[in-house]
């Protein structure tokens, strides 16, 4: 397995605008204490992603007999809403702590990770709460939980990260390592702030989760949750393709 070392993200005021009152007004995929996040800002970004990121059409094949570039894998309306929500929980946590990033994460970097153009607009948010991100303390590395390693197999599993030959025993020994352990103390840390922000997401939403340690393909091995956990709806969120054997990485982050 490859360590990655976690990096933060800036927050995007995209689509934030002060709220009094009800907290389910139509039109509203989430709010953060008195800020809203408009379903007309997630459709701005959505929009952005296609126009930014078309699919190839009527392409020969490659020199060399390479395949036809593929249509890039965007990201669903509650991938964009969990961005734009952590984003505003990591400005307002930093501002009144006085946290400082540790790190600069550039679009470009981003893009290659993610196959986006680097012009895309979601794609210079993530990278800015990634930046954002790397200055909230994380504390201590946290010992995992038999829950949390559970978790995390039957994630692995998923995503097709852990050969079927290996069981969950030997699986659980092998993930658990100062990696997990760090993207544990990031839940913890992240979902303290999310909590003290008083975050309510729209029901289409729930359960509305960000990664914060993912396997080799970007399938989520540990997220944060941001709002409620029940769902009365259906997200659109996008579904990773079947990874390769591999462990997890942090997200945003660079080898160590």
């Amino acid at each position: 397995m490859r360590a990655r070392r976690l990096v933060a993200v800036a927050s995007v005021a995209l689509g934030l605008v002060a709220l009094s009152g009800c907290r389910a007004e139509p039109g509203v995929a989430a709010y953060v204490g008195d800020l809203r996040i408009t379903e007309d800002a997630v459709t701005d970004v959505v929009a952005d992603l296609r126009a930014k990121n078309p699919a190839p059409t009527g392409q020969p094949e490659a020199p060399g007999g390479q395949p036809p570039a593929q249509a890039p894998q965007l990201p669903g309306r509650g991938q964009v809403v969990s961005v734009l929500v952590l984003a505003e929980v990591c400005e307002r946590v930093s501002a009144e702590k006085n946290y400082q990033p540790r790190g600069q994460v550039a679009p470009e970097q981003l893009a290659q990770q993610f196959g986006l153009s680097p012009d895309t607009g979601y794609v210079r948010q993530v990278a800015e709460l990634y930046t954002c991100l790397s200055g909230v303390p994380t504390g201590a590395p946290a010992e995992p939980t038999a829950q949390d390693l559970a978790d995390v197999v039957a994630a692995g599993r998923k995503a097709g990260a852990i050969p079927a030959d290996v069981t969950d025993e030997a699986a659980a020994g092998q993930l658990d390592g100062e990696q997990l352990r760090t993207a544990l103390a990031t839940r913890k840390s992240l979902a303290e702030a999310v909590a003290a922000y008083d975050v309510t997401v729209n029901p289409r939403y729930r359960p509305l989760e960000f990664p914060v340690l993912s396997f080799s393909g970007n399938a989520p091995a540990v997220s944060v949750p941001l709002g409620e956990a029940g769902s009365d709806g259906v997200t659109d969120v996008s579904t990773p393709d079947p990874l390769s054997p591999g462990g997890p990485q942090a997200a945003g982050g660079t080898d160590s």
